[in-house]
């Protein structure tokens, strides 16, 4: 795996072991040991840039975030931006409310939630912060919103989606989903972000174990998933590690020669 020249990385379930809710050691070393090796390393996930984690010793050349729809360097310059049309937002807004479900709009710069369930709840508490709920949701609606979090299950993605167009689901959790533009997805992120570093897919790994991965690990040479990951993402992958509890990452990494 000489050829490699860019790593993506998921968070919860890939870096981060959703029981011990924390990166380890050995798995932040491997990330270092990868900058070190002249390889990029960039962060891919379904949350917001406001809780992208920081890890101590390391920094990322570049995140990936609200699945694909805001990608920008560590500088702060924006690689791509794909929001939600405005005439599926507010069909989304009348959906969520059709079925009793709160919803939260994600910005570049803030999370503005219209209320909350317990599905939404702990959907956040997964990245230890709490729904914010504002008095001005609705001016919030009327800009550019990237990604919409709610609870939902499978099946209520019908009722959700109703008449939208410009829009899907993304969801890695059985009780919320992540509503983003039909167009994006973290696949078209990688392929922005590939383009922007001049590289080809053959040149680029990625690490992911939910299904809102897939389209990461088809846009990369080599798509890796977790012990830990859905049977969906296994069946696309080019390649497995261990679990996530195991520090997975890390041994591939070694396994391969990439540190």
């Amino acid at each position: 795996m000489s050829r490699i020249k860019i790593a993506f990385f998921d968070i919860d379930g890939t870096l981060i072991d959703m029981e011990r809710k924390q990166i380890t050691p050995t798995t932040l070393e491997a990330l270092r040991r990868l900058k070190a090796n002249g390889i990029h390393i960039c962060i891919a996930t379904g949350r917001s840039p406001m809780v992208v984690p920081r890890f101590d010793g390391v920094e990322f050349d570049a995140y990936l975030t609200y699945n694909g729809s805001y990608c920008y360097t560590q500088g702060g310059e924006t690689i791509f931006s794909n929001p939600i049309p405005p005439q599926d937002l507010a069909l989304l807004i009348r959906n969520a409310g059709a079925i009793g479900r709160p919803l939260c709009l994600a910005t570049d710069s803030r999370l503005a939630c219209n209320g909350s369930d317990k599905d939404l709840a702990d959907y956040f508490a997964i990245a230890k912060i709490a729904v914010n709920v504002v008095p001005d949701f609705d001016q919030v609606a009327k800009g550019t919103v990237y990604q919409i979090m709610m609870g939902g299950r499978e099946d209520e993605y019908a009722s959700i989606l109703k008449d939208v167009q410009g829009a899907k689901i993304a969801a890695w959790w059985d009780r919320a989903v992540d509503i983003i533009p039909a167009t994006g997805g973290k696949g078209i992120g990688i392929r922005n972000m590939l383009e922007y570093y001049g590289l080809d897919k053959s040149e680029a790994i990625a690490f992911g174990d939910g299904n809102n991965d897939i389209e990461m690990l088809q846009a990369v040479g080599t798509g890796v998933a977790m012990a830990n990951a859905s049977e969906k993402l296994k069946t696309v992958a080019t390649d497995h590690c261990g679990h996530v509890a195991e520090e997975g990452v890390y041994h591939y990494c070694v396994e391969h020669g990439l540190i």
